[in-house]
């Protein structure tokens, strides 16, 4: 279709502009759920009930091979986001990550299959049962350089990550690179992607061209908040959403901030939501409660000015044999009675209580000084779908017309490590060992979890 470096453009790509993303949706029968500090409504798919313009679910068709080292095919992975294009019935945009990579035996080295790759949005045509690619817009700065993927140095703002090939040699880190994960289609044909380098926002045109780009490390009035630099290294900004009236984006982070400690990231459960006026540049920033420490923030897509659905999940496979998946779940969120815990000096650590970093702290102890969460309320189990849910990264949400929701996997370009920095195919053991594919689900809903 396209190889490395080429540039596919759509050719009805000018006049394709953006509309309201979202319309009304709903939630099938409920099912039993419990967890105690949520409100759960579990919605129960059923493959019958999908309106006959959707199928349970597509595939992408033949995607672009990249590479096949050692018989092992590396494919383009798209699925890291997911937008509706409404505009155009049954059109898709899912966006591609930094490339493929496998992890190395050396902390914090990750070895890169193709340094020079350029992360890109896919845009896919629903056609039957499977998912066309019909153009690709790759990711440039504003002077029109392709982007990389490769990690920035930490003197650029990097968490430390060190690339290398997969010969094991060191490579250069890049100061414009970026790991997309998040995408949101404006009704201007431009998208806003968050990515989880520095982490930073980026404001793109339809060809893919940086109009901004909006990090912690900015000018005042022009930056998102310092605490933001305490991520952790490869769990930054998840995802983005724009409000439907087009003025905010909701940027979420994948898993507690490493604030002020590694230890005390690992231990929390806060997780922050990032709101942003999009004319002044005015930020907020909320609490979500993790279900548990360890898993964390996948997507977000916007419902209202102040609903929300997000994706939550941990990292492991469904039917594993070792440690089978327990957590992918969607849940609404509702900013409306939350706190907004910014801090007024934008310091390092963020917000303190009591000399405690909020990631430091518990949820009685969040009670206690008087900070409230965003509240939740559970929307669709994807463990529990009919047919089963085989993927281990559920990335990208969107909705699609009055009853239903699409749910993305990245696939990781069909590559896993083998545990010693070897690049192994990414089986799925929930799917008979099937080599994982970049997929969209569409999943019928019936009460309403618009506000």
């Amino acid at each position: 279709m396209h190889g490395i470096g080429s540039r596919v453009r759509l050719a009805a790509r000018v006049p394709l502009r953006r509309t309201a993303l979202f319309t009304a949706l709903g939630l099938f029968a409920a099912l039993d759920a419990a967890a105690s500090h949520h409100s759960h409504t579990v919605a129960r798919a059923d493959a019958k009930s999908v309106p006959a313009s959707y199928p349970p679910a597509a595939d992408v068709v033949s995607p672009n091979l990249l590479r096949q080292p050692g018989g092992v095919s590396v494919s383009e992975g798209y699925g890291s986001a997911l937008a509706a294009d409404p505009q155009v019935p049954r059109r898709f945009f899912l966006l591609c990550d930094r490339g493929p990579n496998v992890d190395t035996p050396q902390e914090n080295h990750i070895a890169f299959l193709i340094p020079t790759f350029t992360p890109r949005i896919g845009c896919f045509q629903l056609d039957g049962k499977v998912l066309r690619q019909i153009g690709v817009i790759e990711l440039e700065d504003e002077e029109g350089q392709p982007l990389s993927g490769l990690p920035p140095s930490p003197a650029d703002g990097g968490t430390g990550e060190v690339p290398e090939d997969v010969a094991g040699h060191v490579l250069d880190h890049d100061s414009r690179g970026i790991d997309p994960e998040g995408l949101a289609a404006l009704k201007d044909g431009t998208f806003w992607i968050s990515e989880e380098y520095r982490p930073s926002l980026l404001h793109v045109d339809a060809n893919g061209r940086t109009l901004e780009r909006i990090d912690p490390y900015g000018a005042p009035g022009h930056s998102l908040p310092q605490v933001l630099r305490r991520r952790w290294p490869n769990r930054g900004m998840e995802g983005v959403t724009v409000t439907p009236d087009g003025t905010t984006l909701a940027a979420v982070m994948e898993s507690p901030l490493l604030n002020p400690t590694k230890d005390a990231g690992k231990k929390s459960r806060v997780v922050r939501l990032l709101l942003l006026d999009v004319a002044t540049g005015k930020t907020r920033q909320f609490i979500d409660l993790l279900d548990e420490p360890g898993i964390g923030n996948s997507d977000i897509t916007a419902l209202s000015a102040t609903h929300f659905l997000v994706i939550e999940r941990d990292k492991k496979r469904p039917g594993d044999d070792k440690e089978p998946s327990r957590v992918k779940r969607l849940y609404r969120i509702d900013i409306t009675d939350a706190s907004d815990v910014s801090d007024p000096d934008d310091g390092a650590g963020g917000l303190l209580v009591n000399g405690k970093t909020l990631e430091e702290l518990g949820e009685a102890e969040l009670q206690a000084a008087g900070i409230r969460p965003v509240t939740k309320s559970l929307v669709l189990d994807l463990l529990q779908l009919r047919g089963g849910y085989p993927h281990d990264k559920p990335e990208g949400v969107t909705v699609i017309g009055d009853r239903m929701v699409a749910i993305s996997n990245d696939n990781d370009f069909g590559i896993d490590d083998d545990g010693h920095g070897n690049v192994v195919a990414k089986k799925l053991p929930a799917a008979d060992g099937a080599i994982d594919r970049s997929r969209i689900y569409f999943i019928p809903l019936q009460q309403s979890v618009l506000p």
